[in-house]
């Protein structure tokens, strides 16, 4: 079904008669479903950045007028009123997700209007292949050009470039550089694009071309960046090419000067070129390699560069700059006064990616790393003062979601960044992360739980992906603060952990291509599990297998490959109760508040599963074609029936985000079309507290909260 039939269906007031699907398991009652399209809103839950802005852009001609590139959540605008990035490309669906990476970004300069943008996530061909865009009104609509090709917006040396760019003396030639298929050119302002054959460089297959730069005060000439192989030059408009002798064979970024002289960062420093000579600048007592790099439009002898590695020291100096053409360098000293206070001072500058002088604002400089994006208004004080502006920039990795009945409306577990405990509301910056002030803080923190009965207890594993450490953290205060486990077993990546409804101190995590284990005692000591397969690939997985019984002490499910499992013994043994189910890879299984037994199952396009009976016997949801999330939260007001939340699809209604008052009889559909939160939705989450409250976590657009 195309995008405009599907969402012309959820606009509609759409009554059906649902087809009886025949299975070998038993099936819900065939019931008539109305749906209606319901007035919900939806917004990302403050958090602040969290993920690699791969690029920063500012239009000569427009003051103010400034984009960002980011590697899995799109890109964004400027809104120096309200000081808050506006997402330009959240209208792309869940089968159109690859196209939240960014590979390029590019400015017409002599139209502030028209941009264009590279998007694809990864070049393998099961992601699909990427494409470009362009747009006449700043973003706010988009045009697919003719051109798809692969693309790695999150893949190796994402942080390079710029491999997109528009002829500043012909608007209607383009230039961009692949990663996998050359250099390739458009002559009609991208209505039409073709491969340029007599471009000689043979770059690193994986990166490819990764920077192109025009002269802006010099008609016909422009730089190729062939990573891996050398710089290569072009006096005619890119119809002819010649590789500049002795260039550096590993350049990251590029940076033309008013006076013609062409300076480069690259694997082993900074190098200048001018007069048809090259020299290396790199500063005599620079600790690392550099990456960002930017020549002030309105001093060709002022550079900035800045190195491209993490460096957890607080006064580490991470700018650079020469105001005599590379000649001397000074390195910047700086003061912070971050808007978002979960972040430690270090984060500045942490991998930068880029670095540009504001072309109408002396002195005014961005700078984007891997956590977000920052500016000084005067770089050229002793010690400049660093703002990091993140409202409307939600970039995070979940990989946990819960909503306990009382306490904190939510706590989320992430990638890179741990975790939070939106104790402060949705629409406020988180204080700290999960680790808080004393830790355990994690890299990652894959999966929380809480205990039914007292859900101030709380359980959350995860871990280190950089030094392969992994363990887990109990609370008694609904996630305020944290216990590390005393022990934990070695080589094992916890990746997903159930509590019991009314033993906090018992809780089963399965283990990452391992058996799975249990403790008694709150992670003192671990036993193994029999009757399990052994868990999944990780730790990027997202199913969610495994959950204890709402009600039962004793009582956890699983579900692998067609069977669910049941352990009657507090997690120490399971055994399969039903092997009718489809086997799926993209599940997951939840249990019920206050319903002995009652688990549900989603698999996918192989529908929504219900069991009253303990996984015994399942009935297949009528209607549910599509079930790829769902979640399960507050009863409305005068019923005891749980609110359902579907993300997927239903028949005659498309796909979408539903809710259920009525275990899946009726659905009525509560997305929203301009905003279908498609950057790969990989956890559902809905509120055991407020009626409607529904979450819904992301691989690259932070948590969205969707409310009546």
């Amino acid at each position: 079904m195309s995008d405009r039939r599907f969402w012309a269906l959820l606009g509609k007031t759409t009554c059906i008669a649902m087809i009886a699907l025949a299975t070998a398991i038993a099936i819900e009652p065939l019931k008539p479903t109305c749906s209606t399209t319901s007035g919900y809103q939806w917004t990302n839950v403050s958090i602040g950045g969290g993920g690699y802005v791969t690029g920063v852009y500012l239009h000569p001609l427009q003051q103010d007028l400034v984009y960002i590139r980011t590697d899995i959540g799109g890109f964004y605008r400027w809104n120096a009123v309200e000081k808050r990035w506006i997402p330009l490309t959240d209208h792309f669906g869940l089968a159109k997700s690859n196209y939240y990476g960014g590979e390029a970004l590019a400015l017409d300069p002599n139209n502030p209007n028209i941009v264009y943008i590279a998007t694809g996530k990864y070049t393998a061909s099961s992601a699909g292949l990427g494409t470009i865009f362009k747009s006449t009104n700043q973003g706010k609509t988009w045009t697919k050009l003719n051109i798809d090709l692969p693309m790695g917006g999150n893949e190796t040396h994402r942080w390079v470039g710029e491999r997109l760019a528009v002829n500043p003396f012909n608007s209607n030639v383009i230039f961009f550089g692949s990663r996998l298929n050359g250099l390739w050119k458009s002559s009609d302002a991208g209505a039409t694009w073709v491969k340029v054959t007599s471009f000689p460089g043979k770059p690193k297959a994986d990166i490819g071309i990764a920077g192109i730069v025009f002269h802006k005060k010099v008609s016909g000439l422009v730089y190729a960046n062939a990573y891996g192989d050398g710089i290569y030059k072009s006096t005619d408009a890119g119809v002819t090419w010649s590789k500049i002798a002795g260039s550096p064979s590993q350049v990251n970024r590029m940076a033309l000067a008013s006076n013609s002289a062409l300076y480069v960062t690259h694997k082993l420093g900074v190098s200048k070129y001018a007069n048809g000579l090259w020299s290396r600048i790199t500063p005599t007592n620079a600790k690392t390699g550099f990456n960002a790099l930017s020549v002030d439009p309105n001093n060709p002898d002022r550079v900035l560069i800045a190195y491209d590695q993490y460096h957890q020291t607080k006064d580490y100096c991470r700018v650079f700059q020469s105001t005599d053409g590379g000649a001397t360098w000074q390195q910047k000293k700086y003061s912070l006064k971050p808007q978002v206070s979960w972040w430690p001072d270090w984060y500045f500058g942490s991998a930068t990616s880029a670095i540009e002088f504001d072309p109408k604002i002396p002195g005014r400089v961005w700078l984007t790393d891997w956590f977000g994006t920052w500016r000084t208004d005067n770089i050229n004080v002793q010690r400049s003062v660093w703002f990091n502006y993140e409202k409307g920039h939600e970039e995070l990795v979940s990989f946990a979601l819960v909503s306990p009945p009382r306490g904190s409306v939510l706590l989320s577990g992430v990638a890179d960044v741990d975790g939070f405990n939106h104790n402060n509301g949705l629409n406020a910056y988180p204080s700290t992360q999960l680790g808080g002030s004393f830790g355990p803080r994690f890299q990652d923190t894959y999966s929380i739980a809480y205990s039914e009965s007292d859900p101030a207890r709380m359980v959350r594993v995860g871990g280190h992906r950089g030094n392969n450490i992994y363990t887990g953290a109990t609370s008694t205060d609904g996630g305020l603060t944290w216990k590390k486990f005393s022990s934990f077993p070695q080589n094992t990546i916890p990746l997903r952990v159930a509590m019991s409804a009314t033993n906090p101190n018992l809780f089963v995590a399965i283990a990452r291509k391992g058996q799975a284990i249990r403790t008694a005692d709150g992670g003192s000591s671990w036993s193994k599990v029999s009757g399990l397969p052994n868990g999944p690939k990780g730790p990027w997985y997202w199913g969610q297998p495994l959950a204890a019984d709402k009600v039962k002490e004793n009582a956890f499910y699983y579900y692998n490959s067609g069977k669910v499992y049941r352990s009657g013994n507090a997690g120490a043994s399971f055994s399969i109760v039903n092997s009718s189910l489809p086997k799926e890879d993209w599940s997951m299984l939840k249990t019920v508040p206050r319903k002995s037994g009652e688990v549900w199952v989603s698999l996918n396009w192989n529908g929504l599963y219900r069991s009253t009976d303990g996984g015994v016997k399942f009935a297949r949801i009528a209607g549910v074609e599509r079930a790829y999330l769902f979640a399960i939260g507050k009863p409305q007001v005068g019923s005891k029936i749980p609110a359902l939340y579907l993300y997927g699809k239903i028949t005659g209604l498309g796909e979408g985000i539903f809710r259920s008052l009525d275990n899946g009889k009726t659905w009525t559909n509560i997305g929203d079309p301009h905003k279908p939160i498609g950057d790969q939705p990989n956890v559902m989450e809905a509120s055991s507290q407020q009626f409607g409250l529904v979450f819904i976590g992301t691989n690259g657009r932070g948590i969205y909260y969707g409310t009546p």
